[in-house]
């Protein structure tokens, strides 16, 4: 029931940033990314109860995928069991990375010790092997957008749910799901594309993650259009994961 929750603290966090992403696109400010999304909830009155809270969701769902990714999938054959199983150990470190931005800015470091996108882009290009390393980074994030969206438009996700048995109930997760998952892949797509092209021109100061690829849609032509299209893409994959959080096979 724990690990379940953590599916909608990550549902909960992709509506914060899908709600900047609609501000920016009217002509607001905001940071619509992960740290700016846990900000919001640490400014509310219950912030620091919200914060441990979501902070256990996504250590309990980093354990239960630890343990997908270790006991799991023997029944499978060789090569797809290798598969699932890296996927279920990526998965592993997402929540647990989630986890120690919670923590971090609980005992109220997040915004005093956490480092720009940008800044540990330098600190990365700078060490031994650093070009390579941000390049296949890039490539990898923007590779993960592609497969989102992928997903997204082949319906893919719906095998890992348990669904109900009101077909508008099917219909309306379907769509939600759709939206949601292309939405992120298009974010993630230029969140990777903006580390390639900073890495490339050895600029990286213009490798700013996914804030830095959300606010870069924001100035093409009809960049607005696009970018409140994808904010409110992002609101429905929210609300996709707390649905998930319910309906997901565990």
């Amino acid at each position: 029931m724990v690990a379940r929750a953590g599916f909608a603290v990550s549902g909960l966090l992709h509506f914060l940033i899908g709600l900047v992403a609609i501000r920016l696109a009217m002509g607001g400010q905001g940071q619509a990314d992960v740290s700016g999304a846990v900000e919001q909830l640490a400014s509310q009155p219950a912030g620091p109860l919200l914060l441990w809270v979501s902070f256990a969701a996504c250590v309990a769902l980093a354990l239960w995928q630890t343990s997908d990714a270790i006991f799991d999938f023997d029944h499978l054959p060789a090569k797809k069991k290798l598969g699932k199983k890296l996927k279920a150990a990526l998965q592993a470190v997402v929540y647990a990375g989630l986890a120690v931005t919670f923590a971090s800015f609980a005992m109220g470091a997040g915004k005093e010790n956490s480092r720009s996108t940008s800044d540990l882009t330098v600190a990365v290009m700078q060490a031994p092997g650093g070009y390579a390393l941000l390049l296949a980074a890039g490539a990898g994030i923007a590779v993960t957008g592609i497969i989102y969206a992928v997903r997204g438009f082949r319906q893919s996700f719906l095998k890992y749910l348990r669904l109900p048995a009101s077909e508008k109930a099917r219909t309306a997760l379907t769509v939600l799901g759709v939206a949601g998952y292309v939405a992120k892949g298009i974010a993630l797509l230029l969140a990777g594309l903006l580390v390639v092209l900073a890495t490339v021109t050895a600029h990286p100061e213009d490798s700013t993650g996914l804030d830095g690829g959300l606010k870069a849609l924001r100035e093409q032509p009809f960049g607005i259009y696009m970018l409140a299209a994808v904010g409110a893409g992002l609101i429905c994959y929210g609300v996709f994961m707390v649905v998930r959080a319910k309906l997901a096979k565990m």
